[in-house]
């Protein structure tokens, strides 16, 4: 097995995760079966009991593990689907250590960091490798190198490679910043290149991340202070969008010079396809989609949504500009926000704040035919709108926030409200979708699957679907649990909730029937009626 492991200095934030993704890209691309891992120090188990704001999205995998958002980009970029395994956090070796030596597996010695929690480390990454069949693993290492958290990680790492050195090819992500004008500063990647140097790793390739082109004296620099060479310090600007990163390697021979380390061969690599993708995402936005949340501080809590959106939006043809819209803002009120976008979402989240904004929301996009996806806490949303004023249940509400005479909204049986980690219900779960609706429509299919990550859902005992049906359609039941996990409005051009996160599951070869199905409908202001090439596509 070869691996492809990934650091970063200086600063975390970097974009080591998208590094990882379009080195995969590159190699995928060039015929080679391509995995990754990440790497998170946090002691946390996983990152489901994570604030938003805190660390950004929570990103699930089919098996319901909640991970770091950059196993989405793995998922997406490379197009795989991902398990636990995948996913190493401090947290959950030192638990399968302890586990371990509770169970008397160490035989009555020691237990210390090394050798025991490093082989750890090493056995978890292996067991991702052993028995499959890939050609390359990219492990990337989250943080900064020196933080004190990582420390055994890059240890367990340093054995691994000395197992045998053919075998790992090390990239160090390290930052140039900018001080005034042109003047890049490169004394921060020498010192970190020096540290990881310290730990033990030499690193392969150096990838810089900077504002724009760097000219030659920055190169020889830092090459002359690690002793890299020029040729494996790979430039990482900023460029228009995510999806020109993979570009940007290709033309600096990245891939070549990877495989060239590993003494394999260098194939034709054919990004035809993802070079259409980055032309079309540079094409002037024709419209505005608000997605309206209560995690809007940070830019990575809603990043599948908008990668949802994107990936939609290359599918249909229509262009859209992304506008997160906080549901705290006071403007919502008067709804000037909202009047200015052509379709709304409303996201998943957890908690009372924000709520009957929302709620304002999802009543004025009913009413004005303003095409409208409620997403988890989204469909929540919708059905005590719906339950509030269709149906005059003036006191709807959901239990997470309050009690109430009209609870719509309930915990599910299966949840465990005492303990918060993995006590959702979570992961890939199958849905049997009702013929001659929007939703059956968009899927084709009788049965899809879709990934969960919830704890509370439309309470059937309370459902009253005499009146319901006037108004609403159920056109998806969870099999499992037999409960509504899809709400259609009817007579609306595109009002639809859903229990699931469709954004997990997407790809901008394969994207979600959903977004399909919230681009494509009619807006209210008729924009797209009085455009005849855009009237085609839809």
């Amino acid at each position: 097995m070869k691996y492809i492991i990934i650091t970063g200095g200086v600063i975390s934030g970097l974009g080591k995760g998208i590094t990882a993704s379009s080195i995969g890209l590159l190699l995928k691309k060039c015929g080679y079966n391509v995995t990754a891992i990440k790497i998170d120090p946090y002691l946390n188990v996983d990152a489901g009991t994570m604030s938003p704001f805190e660390h950004g999205e929570c990103y699930v995998l089919e098996d319901g593990s909640e991970c770091d958002l950059d196993l989405g980009n793995y998922e997406r970029f490379l197009e795989i689907k991902l398990s636990k395994d995948n996913s190493i956090t401090t947290g959950k070796i030192y638990n399968n250590v302890i586990k371990k030596e509770r169970e008397g597996v160490y035989l009555g010695k020691t237990v210390q960091v090394i050798p025991h929690i490093t082989n750890e480390i090493i056995n978890c990454i292996e067991n991702v490798t052993k028995n499959n069949n890939y050609d390359f693993c990219l492990i990337e290492l989250g943080g900064t190198v020196g933080d004190i958290e990582s420390m055994p990680f890059i240890e367990a790492l340093r054995i691994l490679n000395n197992n045998d050195k053919n075998d790992c090819c090390f990239i160090h992500v390290s930052l140039v910043p900018k001080v005034s004008n042109n003047e890049y500063k490169t004394k921060p990647t020498q010192h970190s290149i020096k540290q990881l140097n310290s730990l033990g790793i030499v690193p392969n390739f150096v990838v810089l991340r900077c504002e724009g082109i760097l000219d030659d004296s920055i190169y020889s620099k830092i090459s002359n202070s690690s002793l890299i060479n020029k040729n494996n310090i790979i430039l990482n600007s900023n460029v228009f969008n995510i999806y020109e990163v993979p570009l940007l390697f290709f033309e600096q021979q990245f891939h070549i010079k990877i495989l060239n380390k590993f003494k394999n061969n260098s194939t034709n690599c054919n990004l035809t396809d993802w070079s259409k993708l980055t032309t079309y995402f540079r094409n002037k936005k024709q419209f505005k989609i608000g997605i309206v949340g209560k995690y809007t501080e940070v830019d990575d809590t809603y990043l599948s949504v908008i990668r949802a959106i994107e990936h939609a939006s290359y599918s249909v043809g229509l262009t859209f500009e992304i506008i997160i819209i906080d549901s705290e803002n006071e403007e919502i009120s008067n709804f000037n926000i909202i009047k200015s976008c052509h379709r709304i979402i409303i996201p998943g989240g957890f908690g009372q704040r924000g709520i009957e904004s929302m709620i304002n929301v999802s009543k004025y996009c009913r009413e004005n035919n303003i095409p409208c996806l409620g997403i988890c806490l989204g469909m929540q949303v919708m059905f005590i709108d719906i339950c509030r004023n269709l149906l005059g249940y003036i006191d709807a509400n959901s239990t997470e926030f309050m009690q109430t005479k009209s609870p719509v909204i309930d915990i599910i049986p299966e949840c465990n409200i005492h303990n918060k980690g993995g006590s959702l219900s979570l992961g890939l779960q199958e849905i049997k979708l009702t013929p001659n609706t929007q939703s059956y429509e968009l899927y084709k299919n009788n049965i899809i699957k879709e990934r969960f990550r919830h704890r509370y859902s439309i309470n059937d005992n309370f459902i009253h679907y005499n009146k319901l049906k006037e108004y609403i359609t159920f056109p998806g039941y969870n099999i499992k649990f037999n409960r509504p996990d899809i709400i259609e409005l009817k007579n609306h051009n595109f009002f639809i909730g859903c229990q699931f996160h469709p954004e997990f599951n997407t790809t901008h070869n394969n994207p979600n029937p959903l977004f399909i199905g919230l681009l494509r409908s009619l807006s209210l202001f008729g924009i797209e009626k009085n455009n005849k090439k855009i009237l085609n596509v839809l």
